[in-house]
């Protein structure tokens, strides 16, 4: 062999062996980039990506090296999943590492959320295997802290589908009689007079105007003539129809001593066609379409009513049966009953509660703002009203409003065995599933609340939950609340933010955070500070908060938290 080729064949196995025999360097922090980078809370997660730039001759070839995301705070670690990378002589499955000339990984990063998280630091740990021995390379830094503003989502704060009540303090009350005339005549007969309906109505006026609960409001008085006869005749025979009724009824009033009743009111139709064919419509008629199709057809008067009389001569049900009913005058009387007063119905949830109907109860909660005031009173409704899902419903929410979630689940539980297709306790029981953190649950609950009012909230706050923050905002719509704000600001639709949290009409110490968080992400330090030091007034463990939230990273708050 000649003595060049021998020198080559040298420097070869040199080559070989420095690239197999030599163990692997440490890495280089240069080496790796994160994004986000401070990282970022999706929803109740922690996720990123490291991205690995490995150069050429670094990756012996006969190396294998385990990369293990770990994230330190407070003197705790996390890992995330450890990922294995492999140089061109090692027999795996893992990615290999080309020596000549490096390349680029990602390595996905995700972690649980925990608060301590939002100071700390995201290293990744090196072990590596190499020709069967295996040794630690020094861990390196890739990232540092957690923005976790998304972790602010609070189902908490959600309000809960009330069972609203039905109760009216005025409830208008109709009462009718009508007044039959026979063909072609005006004038009242006594047995019309005296029949049960037009007596039940006369009762109904001596009783209201002797109650001061009830006022009558008005009587109304409608007269008609059936449409058999001319156009003419018909219109003179209802108007004297509609003025013999009134100049009854005012004689009535004045007999009884009835002073206050709004007004009389009057009027006429002196052909009542579509009375006729409803009447023609629910009757058992042969060839009543027939008839109605024909009558339909003439919008002149004389000819419709020519066409009629040629079916009265047919037909024997006409003039025997169907319009002997359209010659009558209609008497209306509109009274409204007054319910009780907020004080009357206030005092006797106070003092009687069955005193009170299961509309007026359930009412008297919504009199109070004091939330323990309005559970004492749906405790006294589940009593009397055990039956109406509403009273378990709203009890319900006052323990969730209290904090009693436990009493809360029991309470809309009951509610929905109740009733079973009501939204409202299929929302609260979502919200329950919710704040549980039992996502799957609370999704099922709140399909089957489609189209209960609040159901936006309640969504929004899930897909906060869900990392979803467009869902999130869409689902928000215009509610003026902190979660939607929050919807906003991870979505970076910072005007809107501003604008919906102060729509708030009770701003507490999380509104003025957000705002805080707001001034930040828009350069405006006035509006941080301002706003920061009321919500450290309102909630003063929100300093400690602060003083690691990254939001507020380039910001001096030392004339607040000092």
């Amino acid at each position: 062999m000649n003595q060049k080729l021998c020198l080559t064949l040298a420097l070869g196995s040199a080559l070989l062996l420095s690239s197999c025999g030599k163990k692997l360097g440490a890495f280089s922090a240069d080496y790796f980039s994160t994004n986000p980078n401070p990282l970022e809370v999706v929803g109740e997660k922690v996720p990123a990506n490291v991205t690995a730039k490995i150069p050429a001759k670094f990756f012996v070839k006969n190396a294998a090296v385990t990369i293990t995301p770990v994230l330190v705070y407070n003197g705790q670690e996390a890992t995330s999943q450890a990922y294995k990378f492999q140089g061109e002589k090692v027999r795996g499955n893992a990615p290999v590492v080309s020596y000549e000339y490096g390349g680029a990984y990602t390595i996905p990063v995700n972690y649980n959320y925990q608060p301590d998280m939002a100071k700390s630091e995201l290293y990744l740990t090196f072990v590596v295997d190499q020709n069967g021995k295996t040794y630690t390379l020094p861990r390196v830094k890739v990232a540092n802290g957690v923005i976790a503003t998304a972790a602010l989502a609070d189902a908490k704060t959600v309000n809960p589908a009330l069972g609203a009540d039905a109760f009216q303090r005025v409830i208008n009350q109709k009462y009718a009689a009508d007044i039959l005339f026979l063909i072609n005549v005006a004038n009242l007969r006594p047995d019309q007079l005296n029949s049960e309906q037009m007596k039940a109505l006369q009762k109904e006026l001596v009783n209201a105007n002797a109650d001061s609960s009830r006022v009558i409001k008005e009587v109304n008085i409608k007269s008609y003539a059936s449409p058999d006869g001319t156009l003419e005749f018909n219109t003179a025979l209802a108007e004297k129809r509609e003025t013999n009724t009134k100049g009854y009824m005012v004689e009535q009033l004045k007999k009884q001593k009835i002073k206050e009743f709004g007004e009389i009111t009057a009027e006429f139709t002196p052909e009542d066609w579509e009375g006729l064919q409803k009447l023609l419509a629910e009757s058992n008629l042969q060839d009543k379409q027939v008839i109605i199709d024909v009558l339909s057809m003439y919008k002149d008067p004389e000819q419709r009513e020519k066409e009629l009389q040629n079916f009265i001569h047919v037909y024997e049900q006409l003039p025997d049966v169907i319009l002997p009913k359209l010659r009558y005058s209609r008497v209306t009387a509109a009274i409204d009953v007054i319910g009780k007063s907020d004080e009357e119905i206030t005092k006797l949830a106070n003092t009687n509660p069955a005193g009170l109907n299961v509309e007026e109860i359930l009412y008297a909660a919504t009199l109070t703002d004091d939330n323990n005031k309005r559970m004492a009173i749906y405790e006294e409704a589940v009593k009397l009203y055990p039956n109406d899902y509403r009273t378990w419903n709203d009890l319900g929410l006052t323990q969730y409003v209290a904090g009693k979630y436990s009493d809360a689940k029991q309470s809309f539980a009951k509610a929905q065995s109740i009733a079973p297709n009501a939204g409202e306790p299929q929302m609260n029981l979502g919200l329950i599933e919710l704040l549980n953190g039992n996502y799957a649950n609370a999704n099922k609950y709140f399909g089957a609340a489609g189209g209960q009012q609040g159901l936006g909230d309640a969504l929004g706050t899930y897909y906060l939950k869900m990392g979803d923050n467009a869902a999130a905002a869409r689902a928000f719509g215009s509610s003026k609340s902190n979660n939607a704000a929050l919807a906003q600001i991870l979505n970076k639709n910072y005007s809107a933010a501003k604008s919906t949290l102060a729509g708030i009409n009770k701003p507490d110490a999380t509104t003025y955070y957000l705002m805080a968080v707001l001034g930040a992400r828009t350069n405006n330090e006035n509006m941080l500070l301002t706003n920061l030091r009321q919500a450290i007034k309102l909630d003063n463990k929100l300093a400690a908060t602060a003083a690691n939230d990254l939001e507020f990273a380039g910001f001096n708050l030392s004339s607040i938290l000092r």
